[in-house]
Formats: structure tokens, sequence, C-alpha cells
């Protein structure tokens, strides 16, 4: 990798991955190289939450013609998976007042333990309601979700 690319992580457990998801990934993408999704590995305390490598592969289909963007399983702290993976920033989307709160204090952490700095993107405003735990609500009370799935697209 050469020492001067850009790269950007963008980090979450995505379950599912969103429109908003995919909304941050598609509108930070020119600002970077190369954009890593890192999706939160099977050893999180959620028992419901469907399997790293079956979210992984959901992601990374739409994305298959686009080299920039990579998906990858990490576990542990963000700031040491986007220090081996040569990330100089985290990514984040923010949907509220509350988002914004949470990811300003994790930032602040991020950047005194590890010098990393956290770019806040905020959700497009007709995206701002979404979130993986309303889609996983809804799909478990049997409503069709494909609105608010994102669907791959020609590049």
């Amino acid at each position: 990798m050469p020492a001067n690319m850009r790269t950007g992580l963008f980090v979450g457990t995505f379950d599912p991955f969103t429109i908003g998801h995919d909304s941050v990934v598609r509108r930070v993408l020119p600002l970077f190289d190369r954009l890593i999704i890192g999706v939160v590995g099977d050893n999180v305390n959620k028992p419901a939450m469907r399997p790293a490598a079956e979210r992984m592969a959901a992601i990374a289909r739409l994305y298959e013609g686009d080299a920039r963007v990579l998906v990858k399983p990490y576990y542990g702290l963000a700031v040491d998976f986007a220090r081996a993976e040569g990330a100089q920033f985290i990514v984040k989307g923010v949907r509220s007042v509350k988002d914004f709160e949470y990811e300003r204090e994790m930032a602040d952490v991020n950047r005194q333990i590890a010098g990393i700095e956290t770019l806040l993107l905020y959700a497009e405003p007709q995206l701002a309601s979404i979130s993986s735990s309303v889609v996983r609500e809804l799909q478990h009370f049997g409503a069709d979700v494909s609105p608010f799935i994102p669907t791959p697209q020609e590049p």
C-alpha cells in the first residue's frame, strides 16, 4: 500500500446493513483511496445477531465492482483495527443529537488513545430515522423491509 494512500474505516455491526449505511459509504468514497467496511465479528454479546460471514457477504455484494471498498471482520477496538489496516480516519454516520454525543465522545477517546481522527457524517434527512434496530424489529413482525436494504447498483 502506498504511503500516501488515504484509507477510511467504517465500522459497525451492520445487522443489517441499511440504506443509511450505504448512503454513508457512497458519500465518503470520494474522500478516500480505500474504504474498509469493518464488520464486528461474532464475539459480541448479541445472541440474535446474524453471523459475521453472512453480514459481510451481503455488504461485499453491494460493492463488488468497486476495488476501493474492502469488507473485513474485526474484533476488539476499532482504533486497533484502524492501525492494523493503515486507516487514518474512522467514519461514523450520525442521525440525531443522541448519536452525535455518543460518537463525539468516542472520537475524543479514539484521538487520545490512538491519534486517529473520526469523521462524522450527518444522515441525509430522509434516512435519519432508519436504523438496523428498526429494520430488525420490522423483520421480526413480518414487515417488508426491502425499502430499507440497499441493492447492488451499476458502477
